[in-house]
């Protein structure tokens, strides 16, 4: 898992983004691909797998409970599926480093097993929620315990048969929703998850590449369980999250002109594209198609001057992932950019609304946090050391700041952006960024 040591990033001002890039595959696509893989009868191909710390963590638990997996090789990866009921009982507690979409996910699967599971995590995980995953795994029959205040270690005792049930998501959650969907393929009868909005639909997307029928009825999804996964080749595209940052970059920076190839552009991912778009960003979609039931597409970014907007709340939940750049985005613009409707950005890895404002405040923005979003005042970034508080999204959102930063920037506790991106650093200087790394 990710080190301890107080990684830093020192940042020159200015630069621009030039030239081609890829970025790391698809972080949610690779951790189900590893779970419905291992699920399968056969043998999975996956290539574009993104060997992050998190994706890692996925892959050695399912290793742990007698899962064989060959690689990662320059992203290839190849799983020997036991069938749905083939799992064997780990032999350890599963530690998935600080990895939320894991635990939560796996929550839903294990909780349907015949044997015992305890899922542990990092300092951050441990005190992420689980009460919203755990709340409805226990109104289906499953047995599970965390601290009091709903927070890991998570530990199910198996053996007890699930039912399916009709759930409504009280917030917008694809975490929450794949959790129950894996939990009502063994389930008796049919589980319905009906979201408030629209999220990430990969995991109804692989089920159905996996050959499982999922039905979608405008915002529920159902499925009945008792059937069989059938293994599949999957190519995993490059994550928009990680491209975000390199969109949020070329667009700041004057000079730019960046392409972004072979990018995931999942409608139900795209938000940040559409909100950039609406503050005055020039970003083109080229040789867009389909790869496994993925739209993919390269994205040319160029720089454009950006105006302050008041954020679609419908937006939001397609865009939760890269708030911390586009608050980049939005502290370099002119006029005021109001978020509002995004609390799930306050139990995340950190309180983004929080660090992030606490950054910008360092660095000379008008930055306001609100209870459920942030109030920015376009203006000027200046210079200083910001803390990440060990999230890997707010420190490479601030390595972006720099190129429009009058003096240096320094992040703090940046480790952690291994989990998500371990090229990133190589990245952003082979782009035109001046970063060092100081321990």
């Amino acid at each position: 898992m990710s080190s301890s040591t107080n990684l830093q990033y020192i940042v020159q001002a200015g630069g621009q983004l030039r030239g081609s890039v890829r970025v790391p595959g698809d972080k949610s696509i690779s951790h189900r691909s590893i779970m419905l893989g291992a699920l399968a009868e056969g043998v999975t191909e996956v290539s574009g797998f993104l060997q992050g710390e998190d994706n890692l963590a996925t892959l050695n638990a399912f290793r742990a409970m007698g899962v064989r997996i060959e690689g990662p090789t320059n992203g290839q990866v190849t799983i020997h599926g036991v069938g749905m009921h083939g799992l064997h009982a780990p032999a350890a507690p599963l530690n998935l480093g600080n990895s939320g979409t894991s635990m939560r996910l796996m929550t839903g699967l294990l909780a349907a097993q015949p044997f015992d599971s305890v899922l542990i995590g990092d300092e951050s995980l441990s005190k992420r929620p689980m009460k919203r995953v755990t709340a409805p795994l226990i109104s289906m029959g499953a047995n599970i315990q965390t601290t009091n205040t709903g927070t890991p270690p998570v530990k199910i005792q198996g053996g007890h048969p699930l039912q399916g049930i009709n759930y409504t998501l009280p917030v917008a959650s694809a975490q929450i929703k794949s959790c129950l969907l894996l939990a009502g393929l063994y389930a008796n009868g049919r589980t319905c998850v009906t979201e408030p909005a629209p999220t990430r639909d990969h995991t109804e997307r692989m089920l159905r590449g996996f050959g499982y029928a999922v039905e979608v009825n405008g915002n529920q999804i159902c499925l009945h369980g008792g059937g069989k996964l059938q293994a599949c080749p999957i190519d995993v595209p490059a994550d928009i999250s990680s491209a975000t940052f390199f969109m949020v970059g070329a667009t700041i920076a004057p000079g730019s002109d960046i392409t972004l190839r072979h990018v995931g552009i999942n409608p139900t991912r795209i938000g940040v594209i559409n909100i950039l778009r609406l503050m005055g960003a020039d970003l083109t979609l080229e040789n867009a198609h389909e790869v496994g039931g993925e739209p993919v597409a390269d994205i040319r970014v160029r720089h454009a001057k950006l105006k302050g907007i008041r954020i679609p709340e419908d937006q939001v939940p397609l865009a939760i992932d890269e708030f911390p750049a586009i608050f980049i985005a939005a502290a370099c613009a002119e006029g005021e950019t109001v978020l509002t409707g995004a609390h799930e950005l306050r139990v995340k890895e950190s309180d983004r609304i929080q660090v992030m404002a606490d950054g910008l405040q360092v660095l000379g923005v008008d930055a306001t946090p609100t209870e459920d979003g942030m109030i920015i005042r376009g203006g000027t970034l200046g210079s200083g050391t910001v803390h990440s508080r060990g999230d890997h999204r707010i420190a490479m959102s601030f390595t972006m700041a720099a190129l429009r930063a009058k003096g240096v920037i320094r992040i703090e506790d940046c480790a952690n952006v291994n989990t998500s991106f371990p090229d990133f650093v190589e990245l952003a200087r082979k782009s035109g960024i001046n970063l060092v790394t100081a321990e």
